[in-house]
Order: C-alpha cells, then structure tokens, then sequence
C-alpha cells in the first residue's frame, strides 16, 4: 500500500464486516460494510470500460448513467483531458489486451424521472482481477456507487493508477441528507451553485433546500409576477435566476440524484416580496397612524392567498420536487399587533391575543391547503400550534436541547429533519467540524417508532457573511462531517479521531476535483489546489 494510504486508521469492529479482516477505508463518507485488501490491479485511462450488465433493465440512452460514465472517467483519470466512455462505446484505443471494465447493472427502471422521497440508493460494489460489478436498484443507488468506485481509485508516488481488491455493501442511514443555499442575502451565481451540487454528489447528500428568496432581496425570476425580482432583487439582469437558471439547477441535480427542496418562506421574511407586489405585506402603525413601514405578509385579505396560490401553483410547476418548504419562522408579531385590521380580525376569529394562531391560520388552514405536495415547515410553526397533519415535516433549527425537541415533536407523530446542529456558517477557529461529527440524531428518550420519523437532516449555510468568494472553502471539507452522520453506520464510525486522517484525505481529493476545501490541520495534499 501507498504511504498515503498507510496513514489511515483502521475502524475496530471492522473485522465483523463482511465476514473479513479489517481494512483500509478509501471512500467517504464510510460504506456500511467494505472489506478490501493489500491486493491492487493496475489501471490505465487507455484500457478503462464502462458498461452496462446485459440483464440491467437501464441500458445504453440513459442519461443519468451515460453521463455519469463521462464524468466519472475524468474524475478518475483527470490528465486524460476527458472524453469519456459512455455505455460500452470507448472513444479510447486500447493498448492492452483486456480492459478494465465496471460493469452497471441496475434492476429497475426507469432513468428519466428525478430523485424522490423513498428513492433507493443501495448498492454492491465488487472489484476483482480485470473487473468492478456494480449492482444497484435504481440509477440512483448506481450512481452511489459509482462515486464510491471513483474514491478507490489510487495513485502510487510514481502516477500510476491502481485500485485494491474490494467488496462492499452499502445504503444511506437517513433518507434525507440535505444542504441550505441561501441565495437572498447574498446572491450566488449559478455556477457557485452547480459547483456545490458537485460537491454534495461526491459526499453522497442528496437534497439541495434551496432557500432562493428572503428579506434582502428576490431573486427567482417569476413568470406569473416578474415584478418581484424587477423590483426586489438586488438587480433586475445580473442578480436573478431566470427560468433557464433554475431548469439547469434541477437537470444537474438530477443527474447526480440530488432532489431541489424549494424555499418561499412565509409569511416572515418578505420585505423584498412587498417591492414588486403592492398590498401583501402589512401596514404598522405608530398608534393610530401609518408609521411608513411594514411587516410581515398580511394574512387577513383575501388579495393575499390569491397571490400566494398563483405563485405557489408555479413554483410547484418549476420545481418537480413532491416537497416544499413553506418556512413559517422567525414572524415578528410586532407589526400585527400595531395593526388595528389585524387585532380587529383577531376579535371576530376568536384568537385573542395570540398571535402564533393567526400564523397558523396563515400558513395551516391556508397555504398548505393549496398544495398537493408534502410541506416541509421550521419548528417556529408547530411550537407555535400542534401540527394536525401528518403531510408536515418539521424542521428543528433552534439550538438549545434541540434534541428535546426532536422528541417532542415525534411524539406528536411529525417527521423531523434536523439542523441546529449543522449550522455551519457559523465558524470558529479550530476543527470545529469535530462538533459536527458527533451528533447523534436519534439518541433521544423515545419509542423506535419515534425514532424513525427522524428521516434526516440538513447542514445549513446561511448567507449573511458568505458569497461566491468564500462559500467552498467555508462548505467543504466541514460539511463532509454530516454527510457521514447521515449516510454511515452510528456506531463504526464514532471516533472522530479515526475519523480525521479519512476526512483528511478525502479534502485532498476534493480538491484535485477543484474544489476549494479549506484545510484540517497543518499538512499538504499531493495534489494541491492549482485554482486562482
């Protein structure tokens, strides 16, 4: 084995796995089962083959794998200049007698929907003299696998390329492994975008929750309503996502089994919707006169859930996810309260002064009823108002005993995702992904059945000091950390101290694939970033 490779711990209790001797581990975040050995085939961009099994019911025209075999080649040998070897067609004369083949074999199809909720994503990966087998379900769990194939794939001190014996088999911990992009605050542009998406691929997440629109400005450029980003972005041409953008954030998602988890919190954090829609957001007062200014949605005309459906009906158009967040957090009542309309709705609705259940009248009673999608909401709403329907995910962003919450509101019968401990623009000096990777979503005093309605998480990176200029290296290698809580095995991998030598050799290869992941600790990477 290489030096590099010698600098890697072995996991205790590995020996269990697969009935084999511990091993070296390769790929992150960690399968659920992998044994391989000190035994390498050598490898050559110019005898390397993709193809399809000839019982695979997804077979060359695939685009999810056709394109994977593209990419996938130039991950693997990036001094290849590309190329690629989509299905059994390789461009590549071959100078040895036999190639190297990875042969997919998928059980179902089809290949041209897009990532869902209950997607499979399991896969068994075996690679022996002269061949890697790759069996999957779906396209999904192929492409799973296909990353793990890549992350095996080594060199030795001379260049040569080389992959170990291995065997592994794997699936995802958590359904839901999500990221948070906020585009508002800062506006990112569409390849800072599509770069991440990247990156989420190589560390196996699966859910980009794109939070697209906030106070600051408005970005998505509406069809139906185009005056909300003419007059609420922060520019009307160089700071929008067009209807192309946004297509060709859900296409490239795609093709790397990423879902897009649209965000259009309401009825907070809409000052810039009140640019470009006139009469949406509530008037506040100074006593009994206008003070000029103005809160959050107004929820009590019926001009407002004539808008909210005619937009929530496009982006439930644009976006083919069967979820969307609805957001719900964070409303300051202050501006309702002032409002004589609203306290006078308040009186005749019977809800005193509880302002938490006009909210919920905004968004339970009303929005939510006018959509056939599941609906992701902050926690703000169910602490708010038990929830009464089971459609609702609650997501837990509040830090404090956040696994309290998560407790509480399974016993209410919610699914949760949680965040707050993945609040990653949030930064310290230090290897502060180590808090990260100590999480333990589901070690909370509950029933199993409570347990299992925790389908995921996500890592959050929120905008208010994050820009195209840092978002990478303030991304990357620290949200690796959760995507291994969330994809591996709890208990193979709780020691963090095991864990860093991986993560740090798996930053390394992040960024020979040109991603800018900040540094661990003191050291250097063979391949360093060549970027300006």
């Amino acid at each position: 084995m290489s030096s590099r490779c010698n600098l890697r711990f072995l996991i205790p209790g590995l020996a269990l796995l697969l009935g084999g001797v511990p091993s070296v581990l390769a790929v992150w975040p960690q399968p659920q089962q992998i044994r391989n050995s000190a035994e390498r085939y050598s490898l050559s961009a110019r005898a390397f083959l993709f193809k399809h099994a000839d019982v695979s019911a997804v077979r060359s025209g695939c685009d999810v794998l056709d394109q994977a075999f593209t990419r996938y080649f130039t991950l693997i040998f990036p001094e290849s200049g590309g190329g690629g070897t989509g299905g059994a067609h390789n461009r590549y004369f071959w100078t040895e007698a036999d190639p190297f083949t990875v042969e997919v074999n998928v059980a179902e199809g089809p290949c041209d929907g897009y990532p869902a909720e209950g997607s499979i994503e399991n896969y068994k990966l075996t690679v022996s003299p002269g061949q890697a087998v790759l069996t999957s379900v779906t396209v999904w769990g192929a492409l799973r696998g296909l990353e793990s194939l890549s992350q095996l794939v080594e060199q030795d001190d001379y260049g040569a390329y080389y992959i170990n014996k291995t065997e592994i088999e794997d699936f995802p911990r958590f359904q839901f492994r999500g990221l948070l992009l906020d585009t508002s605050r800062h506006y990112l542009p569409l390849q800072a975008i599509l770069k991440t998406l990247d990156a989420m691929a190589y560390s196996k997440l699966n859910v980009f929750h794109w939070h697209i629109v906030d106070d600051p400005s408005f970005p998505y450029q509406s069809r139906k309503y185009p005056d909300l980003s003419k007059k609420g972005a922060y520019h009307p041409f160089t700071h929008i996502y067009t209807q192309t953008d946004v297509r060709r954030v859900i296409e490239h998602a795609r093709l790397r089994g990423i879902r897009v988890l649209a965000e259009f919190d309401s009825p907070g954090h809409t000052q810039s919707w009140g640019n470009g829609q006139p009469s949406l957001l509530t008037p506040c007062y100074r006593g009994d006169v206008p003070s000029g200014t103005y809160g959050p949605v107004n929820p009590i005309l019926d001009s407002t859930y004539v808008f909210m459906a005619n937009l929530l009906k496009e982006v439930t158009s644009v976006f083919p996810d069967s979820y969307i967040h609805l957001g719900g957090d964070e409303v300051d009542f202050s501006c309702w309260k002032s409002n004589p309309d609203i306290k006078a709705f308040m009186k005749k609705m019977g809800f005193g002064s509880d302002f938490t259940k006009l909210e919920s009248f905004y968004i339970i009673v009303n929005i939510s009823t006018m959509l056939n999608r599941s609906s992701v909401v902050w926690q703000d709403v169910f602490d708010y108002h038990e929830i009464n329907r089971p459609r609702y995910v609650v997501e837990v962003w509040k830090w404090g005993c956040y696994l309290c919450e998560v407790r509480r509101v399974t016993k209410a019968g919610h699914r949760v995702l949680l965040s707050a401990p993945w609040y990653i623009n949030h930064i310290s000096y230090g290897q502060d992904w180590r808090n990260s990777y100590t999480v333990q979503p589901q070690n909370f005093s509950g029933t199993e059945e409570q347990k299992k309605l925790v389908i995921g998480g996500e890592v959050c990176m929120w905008g208010e000091y994050v820009d195209a200029t840092n978002l990478s290296p303030r991304l990357w290698p620290r949200a690796c950390a959760a995507a291994e809580r969330l994809w591996s095995d709890e208990v193979q991998t709780s020691s963090v101290d095991q864990a860093f030598p991986r993560l740090t050799d798996f930053r390394c290869r992040l960024l020979r694939r040109g991603i800018q992941a900040e540094p661990l600790y003191v050291g250097h990477c063979k391949n360093e970033y060549q970027g300006i």
